[in-house]
């Protein structure tokens, strides 16, 4: 088996048992066990903090995609590239403290109107976004030599047990509200302690970087290249999270709570996309510097097709399921089932999109790729600044599915117009057909009085009759080719 199909279903895997952690913790356990905006309050800590930490590498994570298979070999400990690359975030976030604490005092009067509980904790903003950014580091230098797994588990499931802990013993009053949110942000220093000696362990990673290897025009191409990055990285990342942050501004901590429940739902969709993300960018950036186009437009299309594959399917169940799902929560949540359904459009939409991002962004055009993501995060803050006044938490998800929509078709026309690359056929279409098709279906069934037996039943229909289309007309041939060889396996 392949090392991209096996680490993918392995990361798929961890990220799903990730996913089912995350909807007990999101959809059962916070809002039993904590106010709406209580929620509202990690969430918008988390995404403030993240939004720091994507710079704080100075663009190293695109730069070791990019450049580390030049300095690959064990033998000389990858020539020091690890230290080298650890000297990236220590200075971004020295840069970074000093920037938040100048502009603190402006920060926590934007907030202190609508979100007083985020004002009143944004000092842990410092070491959280510290955190994530060398956490973020530590990924990208552990997928460059495709060793996956282990960090996937570190961050889908390790950190959200860690979660329901801490909220469990913070419902049970046993703990201040105060310790509960530093112990939050105590999940993701135990993360970072585990992951660092993951990497020295499996990692021989070199703290000494080579003179001899890193000349001066060496390092000034990977450090351009890296500061161009941060800001794209920051643009990226904007998209993600810059949502639950224009929210907290305009609209109290309890409708970011609400708006953070409904839209983690449609992350199940893309979870096989991130899976995916993190060995094929690593093999499409050796594909390119070896200059083996063949690969790069295997995966391309690969990724393209069995991404929306499965990405429907999901896209029809919880879309089909919503009401029913919605129901089971206090009643106040169910004004986000419109949130729900416009975030998963974006997702179906970059899943079909497959893994356009790492052709961009490990080829010579990263540049295009970073400038059209600074374009699309400012687009984002327009949107949201326009839509979240006069929709409320469905404009900020419309923002966010607009601009995930246009980043996505944009890329798809760049690649094909100068890459001479593209990973759709006719079948591409029908796929995206039946999808609708069967939501139609779905919502066309009738709930029954118990919501699980409801769900459950819907699903179980919807996945008969999506799967066998699939299958019987062969929508991807080599679907139904795997399928003929596990069954004269197992059968």
């Amino acid at each position: 088996m392949g090392i991209i199909k096996k680490q993918g279903i392995q990361n798929t895997i961890i990220n799903y048992i990730g996913i089912v952690i995350g909807f007990a913790n999101l959809i059962v356990i916070q809002p039993l066990l904590l106010s709406s905006e209580e929620i509202g309050l990690t969430r918008v800590l988390f995404s403030f903090s993240s939004l720091i930490a994507v710079f704080i590498p100075l663009g190293i994570t695109n730069a070791t995609l990019k450049f580390f298979p030049g300095f690959q070999n064990q033998n000389t400990k990858h020539y020091g590239f690890f230290g080298f690359m650890l000297s990236f975030p220590i200075i971004g976030f020295l840069i970074a403290a000093l920037v938040l604490y100048l502009s603190r005092n402006y920060f926590i009067e934007i907030y202190s109107v609508n979100s007083v509980l985020f004002a009143d904790f944004f000092n842990l903003v410092f070491p959280l976004s510290l955190f994530l950014g060398l956490i973020n580091v530590l990924n990208t230098y552990c997928f460059s030599l495709f060793k996956t797994s282990f960090p996937s588990f570190l961050n889908d499931v390790l950190n959200r047990i860690l979660t329901i802990v801490i909220i469990s013993v913070y419902f049970l009053k046993i703990i201040s509200l105060d310790l509960f949110i530093y112990l939050f942000v105590g999940v993701y220093l135990i993360q970072l302690l585990l992951l660092f000696s993951f990497t020295l362990k499996v990692g021989t990673p070199g703290l000494i970087p080579n003179k001899a290897v890193f000349t001066s025009t060496q390092i000034k191409q990977i450090a351009s290249f890296g500061f161009l990055l941060s800001f794209a990285g920051i643009a990226s990342l904007g998209l993600k999270y810059l949502d639950s942050i224009m929210i907290a501004k305009y609209l109290p901590l309890s409708a970011v709570g609400i708006y953070s429940i409904a839209a983690f739902i449609p992350t199940v969709i893309e979870a096989p996309l991130f899976s995916l993300d993190k060995i094929a960018g690593a093999k499409i950036a050796h594909a390119i510097t070896h200059n083996d186009r063949d690969e790069i437009q295997k995966i391309y299309y690969k990724s393209s097709k069995y991404m929306l594959i499965v990405g429907g399917l999901l896209f029809v169940g919880i879309n089909a399921n919503i009401s029913d799902l919605l129901s089971m929560l206090p009643e106040e949540y169910a004004g986000g089932i419109n949130v729900v359904f416009i975030i998963s459009l974006g997702a179906l939409f970059t899943m079909l999109s497959g893994a356009n991002t790492n052709i961009i962004f490990n080829s010579d055009k990263y540049v295009f790729g970073a400038f059209l993501l600074i374009f699309l995060a400012i687009s984002a803050f327009v949107l949201n600044v326009l839509l979240i006044p006069i929709m409320g938490i469905e404009g900020a998800a419309l923002a966010t599915a607009l601009a995930a929509l246009i980043y996505n078709l944009v890329k798809y026309l760049y690649i094909w117009k100068h890459f001479d690359l593209q990973p759709f056929n006719l079948n591409t279409l029908w796929i995206i057909l039946l999808t609708f098709a069967c939501l139609a279906l779905g919502f066309a069934l009738p709930s029954l009085l118990n919501p699980i037996f409801s769900m459950a039943y819907r699903s179980v229909l919807l996945t008969i009759v999506y799967a066998f289309v699939i299958v019987v007309f062969k929508f991807e041939p080599e679907l139904n080719k795997q399928l003929q060889t596990l069954k004269e396996k197992y059968l």
